[in-house]
């Protein structure tokens, strides 16, 4: 019996599906690439499904598809890394989307071992280091909780962002009275 079937999520009908697809297509994401260490292994790829969760404890989750090497690793793995990617790193996104091979995708840019054992992108826009704390199955993906242990933030860059299947930068916030 599937995750799905077992907690008794019923497939969506193809309109819903579609609907919804075309709705989050419009829906801006940051680009990251989640990274892990196993046996001495090296893995990564380019995720939009993270996010906080909460700042007590300082925690955030991230969404995995469930036919993922990613995911299976992070099954057996303590910890993981989030690195947040600056507007000038699209290559990199594109790289760990499966443009290159998953052994040779820390060869380009700036990877670094983290003190923790997985790579950590050394010229993100902002790096998380998390201890996987919880993993809930649901639908086709699993979410995967990951208390703060570490973070580095860059202030000289800007995060880069998807939207309807195109890398874009946020503009500059706007003023208080137009929020």
């Amino acid at each position: 019996m599937s995750a799905t079937a077992a907690l008794g999520i019923a497939p969506a009908p193809a309109p819903i599906s579609d609907a919804f697809r075309s709705t989050m297509r419009r829906f801006p994401a940051t680009v990251t690439v989640i990274s892990a260490c196993r046996n001495g292994a090296d893995h990564g790829m380019t995720a939009t499904a993270v996010t906080s969760l909460s700042m007590d404890p300082p925690s955030l989750l991230i969404c995995l598809n469930n036919r993922t090497y990613l995911h299976d690793m992070l099954l057996e793995v303590p910890e993981f890394a989030v690195s947040i990617l600056t507007d000038r790193q699209a290559a990199v996104s594109e790289g760990f989307s499966g443009k290159i091979a998953p052994e040779r995708r820390f060869d380009a840019a700036d990877w670094v071992r983290h003190e923790r054992g997985m790579m950590v992108l050394g010229s993100a826009h902002a790096s998380v280091v998390c201890r996987r704390m919880g993993v809930v199955p649901y639908g086709t993906h699993t979410i995967f909780i990951g208390q703060v242990v570490d973070t580095r933030l860059s202030q000289d860059t800007v995060a880069l962002m998807y939207e309807n299947s195109k890398y874009c930068a946020p503009l500059h916030a706007l003023p208080a009275s137009q929020n």
